[in-house]
């Protein structure tokens, strides 16, 4: 037995030594990043002879995080990629062997391990409400269940930080948003959180992982560090003028903001680009600096504000002579609700093995987490002027109306990805869903979901 004391640590799947990863790393399978008892589920399922049956997973939320009123669904696209990257490599059979956390049956079984299933789900950037079956996975049981955590892992952080980027982006009223959260987080949480910003309406990053990954556009100038660096604001200022020209955002709060406006005004003259505040009373500091702007002839001088705002700061400044914000702790935190409270069920599952058995519906009875079993299809009802009135959730596949819009779209059929879209689809779909949704569901205050979630019952029973 391996002592835990002097063992290494083993290198990384799919490589051959922790330095070796490199700029490769992202590539590497994704089928160690989940919860040991997956596995040991798929152990006894296959003594049990359960892992071959056909089974149905569904993800939802039971509830909307602090009251809100909608949410939006983000990281369909990196979960996709990382289920086409779900496998076990050597190196990952190797631990899994070594480390006794399965037997001999379940390697072989981890060791030729492909998704071949069927997955649907609501397409990126759509709304979702308590209940939406979000995504619907259809595989045998032991394919199905060891994508749970992968499945949450990504949904939860991504939908968590569009829902609360969508929130910013409506209390903004039109004005550019930066997420700029990168040092606030994991590093690659970072990226995610950049990506599913952008979904949800934001204008750009400071993340060039981002950028060079899922294109969203980035920006970025100079730090209070910058400045501190030379021996004077103006050298500061002067250098960077220099170096990126004169559109460029200079940051003045460092010292005294009025005259570190004067002097930016002077050196790069009207035609500055934006100057940049980051602390102390923002609405009344914004409104000083506008009319300095204006005396000194930098009408089209933009100002942007940064330093830990969110989506009600942002709001009181709706009135501020602003005209973008930087967001940082509260975006990547999803705003105080870190989570979407996702959850992967069983709704439905086969009683043998038999490819034509029939599925039957299963639920838990939990006290406070009761299921609700069988497949699942949902369509948004809309009134004739397109207005949504309700999500309605079916047990057999739907019949709409004529202002009705089906939610659930063909991911991946038979273990291939049918459906990949770029972050501007799924972007362009955030703002026609936003759309459809009644006014209130824009309001910042607590409250239900902007629209109800109906269960309708099966047809062949009413």
């Amino acid at each position: 037995m391996t002592n835990p004391v002097n063992r290494q640590p083993p290198a990384l799947p799919g490589t051959a030594a922790p330095e070796a990863a490199g700029a490769g790393a992202d590539q590497l399978g994704t089928a160690l990043l989940t919860d040991h008892y997956e596995l040991t589920m798929v152990q006894a399922s296959l003594r049990s002879g359960a892992a071959k049956r056909r089974a149905i997973f569904e993800v939802f939320a039971r509830h909307l995080p602090h009251g809100r009123r909608y949410g939006v669904v983000a990281g369909t696209g990196r979960l996709l990629d990382a289920i086409a990257r779900f496998r076990f490599g050597p190196a990952d059979l190797e631990f899994l062997a070594s480390s006794g956390i399965v037997d001999a049956a379940t390697l072989a079984f981890c060791e030729s391990y492909r998704f071949r299933g069927n997955i649907w789900g609501y397409a990126e950037g759509d709304m979702y409400f308590p209940g939406s079956p979000i995504l619907v996975v259809e595989a045998t049981f032991a394919e199905a269940v060891l994508l749970e955590t992968l499945t949450l892992s990504v949904l939860n952080h991504d939908c968590a930080i569009a829902s609360a980027a969508s929130r910013m982006v409506t209390a903004a009223g039109g004005r550019p948003l930066i997420e700029m959260g990168s040092r606030r987080t994991h590093e690659r949480a970072a990226v995610a959180a950049a990506r599913a910003a952008y979904i949800a309406g934001f204008a750009s990053t400071s993340n060039l992982r981002a950028r060079y990954e899922f294109g969203v556009p980035s920006a970025g100038t100079s730090a209070h560090a910058f400045t501190l660096v030379h021996d004077s604001e103006r050298h500061a200022f002067a250098s960077q003028l220099e170096a990126l020209g004169k559109q460029t955002t200079l940051l003045v709060d460092t010292y005294d903001v009025a005259r570190a406006v004067r002097t930016a005004v002077e050196l790069a003259g009207p035609g500055l680009g934006a100057v940049r505040i980051d602390s102390g009373d923002l609405p009344v500091v914004a409104r000083g600096v506008r009319e300095l702007l204006d005396q000194l002839g930098a009408s089209s001088t933009r100002i942007v504000l940064t330093g830990d705002l969110d989506e009600y700061s942002i709001a009181a400044l709706a009135a501020a002579p602003v005209d973008g914000y930087g967001v940082g702790t509260s975006l990547v935190t999803g705003s105080g609700a870190p989570t979407a409270a996702l959850v992967y069920k069983l709704v439905a599952r086969a009683p043998d093995d038999h490819d034509d058995s029939p599925l039957q519906p299963v639920a838990k009875r939990s006290v406070g987490k009761p299921g609700r079993g069988g497949r699942k299809w949902a369509v948004r009802h809309r009134d004739e002027h397109g207005t949504a009135l309700t999500e309605r959730i079916s047990l057999l596949p739907p019949e709409p109306g004529p202002g009705d819009r089906e939610l659930l779209v063909p991911l991946v059929v038979s273990g291939e990805i049918v459906s990949r879209e770029d972050t501007e689809a799924a972007r362009a779909r955030h703002r026609a869903a936003l759309a459809e949704l009644p006014p209130y569901a824009l309001q910042l205050s607590r409250g239900y979901p902007a629209i109800p979630t109906v269960f309708e019952p099966d047809r062949d029973e009413e």
